[in-house]
C-alpha cells in the first residue's frame, strides 16, 4: 500500500499529486492524506470517477482516502497518463495577471493554480497570448514563469505582447515566449478554431 501526503497542499495539487499515484502505482491500494474538507471531497470525486472504491477515514486533523482498484472491472484497467497533446487552433488569451474578478489577491492565487494545473494537463493550448498586465507572468519576479516555461517546453507557443511589456518596463525581463506585436496577436486570434479568454 502507498500512502500520498497531501496535507498542505493547496487546490488543485492534491487531486494532481493522487492522479500521478494512480498512474505509476502497481498496488491495489492507496491512501491519500489530505487536510481540509475540499480536498477530501475532491479527491474522492476523482477517485470514484475514475472507477475506483473509495473509503473515507476522518482523523482529528486530516483525513485518510483510500483508493482500491474494484473487483468486476472497476478501476482495474491501470490508467495511463496520455502524453500532453497540442489542440490545433486552441488559443489561450491571457490579459491579466490575476484570475477573475474582485480580490487581486485570491485572483493571482487562482492564476496561480490555473497554470500549474495547464502545465500538468493532458490537453494544451497551442497557443497563449499574454496582453496587458498578462505578460508579467512571463517575467523575471512572476511566481508562475517556471509552469510557463515548462508549458512552452511542451510545445505551446507564448506570445508577449511588445507595447504592453515596454508599457510595464518589462521588455529586458521576459523569462519565457517571446515578444510579439498587435497584427501577429490579431492574426493568431482570427486565424485561431476556438480563443479561450483567462
Amino acid at each position: 500500500m502507498k500512502t500520498v501526503d497531501c496535507r498542505g497542499l493547496a487546490c488543485p495539487q492534491p487531486v494532481m499529486e493522487t492522479k500521478k499515484a494512480l498512474d505509476r502505482s502497481e498496488t491495489k491500494e492507496i491512501v491519500v492524506l489530505v487536510d481540509n474538507p475540499t480536498s477530501r471531497e475532491n479527491v474522492s470525486r476523482f477517485a470514484t470517477s475514475q472507477g475506483y472504491q473509495v473509503s473515507l477515514q476522518d482523523e482529528k486533523d486530516h483525513s485518510a482516502i483510500t483508493i482500491r482498484r474494484g473487483e468486476g472491472g472497476q478501476g482495474e484497467k491501470k490508467m495511463t497518463p496520455p502524453k500532453a497533446s497540442i489542440e490545433a487552433g486552441l488559443v489561450f488569451f491571457i490579459d491579466s495577471d490575476s484570475l477573475g474578478r474582485g480580490s487581486e489577491e485570491l485572483g493571482g492565487i487562482l492564476m496561480r493554480a490555473f497554470l500549474h494545473t495547464l502545465r500538468e494537463a493532458d490537453v494544451k493550448p497551442q497557443k497563449i497570448i499574454l496582453v496587458n498586465s498578462g505578460v508579467k507572468l512571463a517575467c523575471d519576479g512572476s511566481p508562475v514563469w517556471e509552469d510557463l516555461q515548462a508549458i512552452a517546453s511542451q510545445g505551446v507557443e507564448l506570445l508577449a505582447c511588445g507595447t504592453c511589456l515596454d508599457y510595464f518596463g518589462l521588455k529586458e525581463r521576459l523569462r519565457t515566449g517571446r515578444v510579439s506585436n498587435m497584427f501577429e496577436i490579431l492574426s493568431t486570434l482570427s486565424q485561431a478554431g476556438n480563443t479561450v479568454k483567462i
